[in-house]
């Protein structure tokens, strides 16, 4: 099969390659019963948080417990692992009832994860640790050693790993005058509106930016530069 050789690894058991390509919405539209990738999925982000955690602790000894939390975070986001998909242009063999989802990120992210345990349950530790940091590697060796810009969107993940609640960013205050002005923003979670941070800039973009960079700096997830840190 040339996935495989894209793999660079040929399954013992080819039903675990079979059902992590297999989207639930193939599955349920089958009369005879077909296995998802869901399971699979659950036991992938499992692996990938454990393989990328243990290489970080061993490689970056300098990192706290934070720095090492957020790289992490970053390297097995959604928007990471959806790329990695795309890589190995998982879209073009996934099972899916209409063929537009199979482009859709948080499926592809879901079907690398799945695929992750598929290699795992069929070849061992070793083997799916090599796979993931193919991937892993080239990350750290570019941007993610720079220190993050959007710190909105990081702020956003995080949140969205430990609640339902949304965060809002609402003006707080204004001064100066129109070619000067000066703009404070707060940071809000949830309907209790509780205020988790706030930023000060000369544009109210940046200041919403200033309030999340605040925030994550609180949570022990930040720092001013990563650079010199190896």
């Amino acid at each position: 099969m040339s996935f495989e050789k894209k793999l660079n690894y040929k399954f013992n058991n080819q039903e675990y390659l079979e059902t992590a390509l297999t989207h639930s919405s193939y599955a349920h539209c089958k009369a005879k019963k077909v296995a998802d990738n869901e399971r699979l999925e659950f036991l992938g982000d499992a692996i990938l948080s454990m393989v990328v955690a243990d290489y970080l602790f061993v490689n970056y000894p300098k990192f706290d417990e934070g720095e090492l939390s957020r790289l992490r975070s970053i390297l097995v986001c959604e928007k990471s692992l959806c790329g990695f998909a795309e890589q190995l242009e998982l879209f073009k063999l996934l099972k899916v009832r209409k063929r537009d989802l199979a482009k859709t990120p948080s499926v592809l992210a879901d079907a690398f994860e799945a695929l992750v345990a598929a290699i795992y349950l069929d070849a061992g530790l070793k083997k799916v640790r090599s796979f993931i940091l193919e991937f892993v590697k080239p990350m750290l060796s570019k941007e993610y050693q720079m220190e993050f810009k959007d710190y909105k969107t990081f702020l956003q993940e995080i949140v969205q790993q430990n609640t339902k609640e949304k965060l809002s960013y609402v003006l707080m205050n204004e001064v100066g005058p129109a070619h000067e002005k000066v703009f404070t923003v707060g940071v809000y979670l949830g309907s209790e509106r509780e205020i988790l941070g706030t930023g000060t800039a000369s544009s109210k973009k940046e200041a919403e930016q200033q309030a999340a960079k605040e925030v994550l700096k609180l949570l022990g997830i930040f720092r001013e530069s990563i650079r010199d840190v190896k």
